[in-house]
Parts: structure tokens; C-alpha cells; sequence
């Protein structure tokens, strides 16, 4: 990691990683939507990133080693992504700052159902989360939970939900 020309505050210098609009929505999708190919981060960013902000988005995270590269066998010059255990740590601070956003500001139901699944799990369901990431991502063993599979399909519930909701006629 590079060293930094300002202060060593612990607070600072995560900023100076993380503290930007698009990193840590690129982490998410990673962590959260198992988004491994640049194509994937690009086509289903649900907040419309551009194509030359992730490539620098992926260089920044990729230099400071939150997440690693691979080149993908199947296609020359496609490359995979995989979350470090640098990147993988940062599940519990995700799960705080996706709860704290789910209790103070305007969510939607089907983008915080798994903030809600976090939080009521807690840190016994963070570290099985990362478990999963550390398989998924790290070829660690496989867990016999997949958090992942759960916390998809209530989004996908909670997704199905608001469309039967809007898809009804109103009554006057």
C-alpha cells in the first residue's frame, strides 16, 4: 500500500481507500451481487457507473489490495475479480453502514432487506457471510450456509413483492 502525504488517522487514511462516491458501491456488488467480471460491474450497477470510473475504480481497489485479478481461462482477455481478505473484513462495516441507512434514510424495501437480514443476524451472521466470501472468493472450503443465497432470495421476494403491489389496480 501506498503511504499517504496526510495525516495517519485511521479515519483518514480508510477515506483516502474508500472514501470516494463509486468504491464501495463496486465492493458491494462484488460482495453482495457475486459480480466478478468487469462486463457484470458495468451492465448491473443499479446506480449507472461509467465505464471509465470503474476501470479506475477497479485499479484503485486492485492497487491498495482490496481486491485481486485473474485472467479468466475461458476468454483471453477477460479478467476476474475476487475480494482479498482485506476486502472481505469489510463486511461487518457494510452491515453497519447498510443498517444505519436503512434506519434514518428513505430506503426501499427491496434495496434494504438484506441490511434488515444482517442486522437481526449480527456478527454471527457477518462471519458466516465471510466464510462464504473467503470460498467464494479465495477458494476456501464451502460453508454449509450460503448468507448469500438467503439474503438474494428475500431480495428477490421483496422484489416480487413491489411488482405484484404496483401491478394491482387501485381501489377508490
Amino acid at each position: 500500500m501506498k503511504e499517504t502525504g496526510r495525516s495517519g488517522c485511521p479515519i483518514n487514511l480508510t477515506l483516502e481507500i474508500l472514501g470516494d462516491r463509486w468504491s464501495l458501491i463496486v465492493l458491494r456488488d462484488m460482495m453482495f451481487g457475486n459480480r466478478r467480471h468487469y462486463r457484470e460491474l458495468l451492465a448491473k450497477s443499479d446506480e449507472g457507473i461509467a465505464s471509465n470510473i470503474l476501470a479506475d475504480r477497479l485499479k484503485r481497489l486492485l492497487d491498495n489490495g482490496l481486491i485481486s485479478r485473474r485472467d479468466d481461462a475461458s476468454h483471453k482477455q477477460k479478467g476476474i475479480y475476487s475480494l482479498t481478505e482485506m476486502g472481505i473484513s469489510l463486511v461487518p462495516v457494510f452491515a453497519a453502514m447498510a443498517d444505519w441507512g436503512r434506519r434514518f434514510l428513505p430506503v426501499t424495501p427491496e434495496m434494504s432487506i438484506r441490511a434488515e437480514i444482517l442486522a437481526e443476524g449480527g456478527p454471527p451472521l457477518w462471519s458466516k457471510f465471510m466464510d462464504e466470501l473467503r470460498f467464494l472468493h479465495l477458494d476456501a472450503p464451502q460453508p454449509t450456509q450460503s448468507v448469500l443465497d438467503e439474503l438474494t432470495a428475500a431480495y428477490r421476494e421483496a422484489v416480487e413483492r413491489k411488482r405484484v403491489v404496483e401491478a394491482e389496480p387501485e381501489v377508490m
